[in-house]
């Protein structure tokens, strides 16, 4: 099976190896499980929602057969809209449901300097999404357990450690498992 990330830098694993990052440790725990899974790399540093939008076409060239939607990150970094990265977002979803490709949405969070009205506005983009698509497996929060933790992240503050990658990819496993059971693979795969 071919599983799509499309993501920003978090996926692309910055500043670690490419075995360190998201989706080489996701695509080793499937491995680990028994699950034949090749996870393809799609993430592109300082990617916001709308370069995901952008390039959602060619992410798709190897035929993916689930994916995992992982931006929103730098949306929040640059204080961009909600309602923009709310249609963006949506765009991605319709190309993937167009293919019935099963997908999980990965949510975020935004700082938190930029205020309680944009952070509702922002965690109800994935919220509202997941609500309105019940065929989404929705993972809330990318980052979960190592958001804040000093040793999960590098000096940055922002990009996991390799430690903070195996931790994102362990706790997305369960999540990951539920979405490719919903594949449907034909013999000519």
């Amino acid at each position: 099976l071919r599983l799509l990330m499309l993501g920003d830098s978090i996926t692309a694993g910055y500043g670690l190896a490419r075995a360190e990052g998201p989706p080489a440790r996701i695509q080793a725990l499937l491995r680990e499980r028994g699950r034949n899974v090749r996870v393809i790399d799609a993430g592109v540093s300082g990617d916001t929602t709308a370069g995901g939008r952008a390039r959602i076409e060619w992410a798709l060239a190897d035929r993916p057969h689930a994916a995992i939607v992982a931006l929103g990150g730098n949306d929040g970094l640059r204080g961009l809209p909600p309602s923009q990265m709310r249609t963006n977002l949506t765009a991605i979803l319709d190309v993937l449901a167009r293919r019935s490709i099963p997908t999980l949405l990965a949510g975020m969070l935004p700082p938190p300097n930029l205020g309680a009205e944009y952070g509702r506005d922002f965690v109800g983009v994935f919220e509202g999404l997941a609500r309105d698509r019940p065929e989404l497996i929705f993972y809330p929060f990318l980052l979960d357990g190592v958001a804040g933790e000093p040793r999960l992240n590098q000096p940055d503050r922002i990009h996991p450690t390799a430690e903070g990658a195996t931790l994102i990819a362990q706790r997305m496993l369960p999540f990951i498992e539920t979405l490719l059971d919903r594949v449907r693979v034909s013999a000519a795969g």
